[in-house]
């Protein structure tokens, strides 16, 4: 029998990696010709030989039931599971791989191996409630990323039984619903009642009560029972407030329970705003230029902060002073907008023009406004105009005027 031979005849004796002093060999080889004798040549030759792993041991837990606490309402890793495994940790034979396989019906937990020690990290990655259950019961299974041989399979020792215990907290209170909404009409009395709070304490389990408070109210326009949490309201509710966006104001409430230590809750509250006809209307723009041979001074427009049917259309029209309607004519372009025209020339000089302005509202609002009207002389496109103060007068005065004429005739 040659050595090689042999060689074969040693390694099959040894079946068992792990039973091996080690892994690696290095065998010096000696071949001789003239079947060994004497005076034949030899040569020689080192072989090495690695001996590789293979997956003919199922990992066992260290124990049969791990435990854990946890408070309600964290997530993390609650627990970390040991394994012994008598295959190399280095290779596919030996790596673990952890699942769950029941006792999770809200998938709340989630398990993982730790690279470097093989161990299983079991976490809590929805948060748990204890008013809901106190304690879970997991399942856990554990392989390896390569196939066992076929020989050999998972036996009892390869799950184990995970207990959680959920740890009671006190929770802070939940308004429902989150954010409240509700319509108000503006500018209605002090004291009128806005809504009802609603805040539930999640600690079933426990007898407390709940004070209210108001947390931010930007207008400080709100008050709030601590006891019942009915809302008032402690001032004037204006829909064209800096503090309103798109129609709606909003505050913030807290409830605080009488646990140890307390609890608190936030919750929100949005007011619609519905329009009231509170602001009267005003002309725009209110300076208009127009050269001394130019009858058709400009086009003004009404504004209003308050919405339809509040608002447009406007109509506008010349003061009440007497004589206007002799120089001055108001014609409505459009339901916003009219046009100012002069029935005949004026010289240079800046006059105020007095103008109503009524909006479309139940019951309607009026608003006296002047335009300053520049009238200038205009010379090779260019705009030459008074620069001295308006004076209303010269309208009378021009009135004044006329009706001497008149009555001269």
């Amino acid at each position: 029998m040659n050595t090689v031979s042999l060689l074969t005849m040693a390694l099959k004796s040894k079946k068992k990696k792990d039973t091996l002093p080690t892994t690696t060999y290095e065998l010096e080889i000696v071949a001789k010709d003239m079947a060994g004798s004497e005076v034949g040549l030899t040569g020689t030759a080192t072989a090495t030989i690695t001996i590789t792993d293979k997956n003919d041991h199922a990992p066992e837990f260290t124990h049969t039931l791990f435990e854990a606490n946890v408070y309600e309402g964290s997530t993390g890793v609650v627990v970390n599971l040991t394994v012994d495994d008598r295959d190399d940790p280095d290779t596919g034979a030996g790596r673990a791989i952890y699942s769950i396989i029941n006792g999770d019906p809200t998938l709340s937990f989630e398990i993982q191996t730790n690279p470097d020690n093989n161990e299983g990290m079991l976490s809590v990655i929805k948060p748990l409630d204890y008013e809901a259950e106190r304690f879970h019961a997991l399942l856990i299974k554990v392989e390896n990323e390569d196939p066992l041989v076929p020989d050999v399979g998972y036996g009892p020792s390869s799950t184990a039984t995970v207990r959680v215990t959920v740890l009671d907290i006190n929770e802070g209170p939940v308004f429902f619903p989150d954010p409240l909404t509700v319509n108000k009409m503006e500018n209605i009395p002090l004291g009128s009642f806005v809504a009802s709070l609603n805040a539930t304490d999640p600690d079933i389990l426990q007898a407390q009560s709940i004070r209210y408070a108001v947390l931010r109210d930007p207008a400080g326009w709100l008050s709030v029972s601590p006891v019942t949490g009915t809302v008032n309201t402690s001032g004037s509710l204006d829909r064209e407030s800096p503090y309103v966006h798109d129609n709606k104001y909003t505050a913030v409430f807290i409830a605080t329970d009488n646990g140890s230590p307390p609890a608190t809750g936030t919750g929100s509250l949005v007011i619609y705003l519905e329009d009231y006809n509170d602001n009267a209307p005003y002309v725009v723009p209110s300076v208009a230029r127009v050269c001394e041979d130019d009858m058709n001074v400009a086009i003004v427009g009404g504004r209003d902060k308050d919405l339809y049917p509040n608002a447009a259309p406007f109509k506008i029209e010349l003061g009440k002073q007497l004589g206007l309607d002799k120089t001055w004519k108001v014609n409505r372009v459009n339901s916003t907008h009219s046009q100012i025209m002069l029935l005949h020339s004026l010289k240079k000089a800046n006059y105020q023009l007095p103008l109503l302005i009524t909006d479309s509202g139940m019951p309607p609002l009026s608003n006296y406004t002047e335009v300053k009207v520049q009238v200038c002389v205009c010379k090779k496109n260019k705009m030459h105009c008074s620069s001295a103060h308006s004076h209303r007068a010269s309208l009378l005065v021009l009135f004044a005027t006329l009706l001497l004429a008149l009555l001269c005739l």
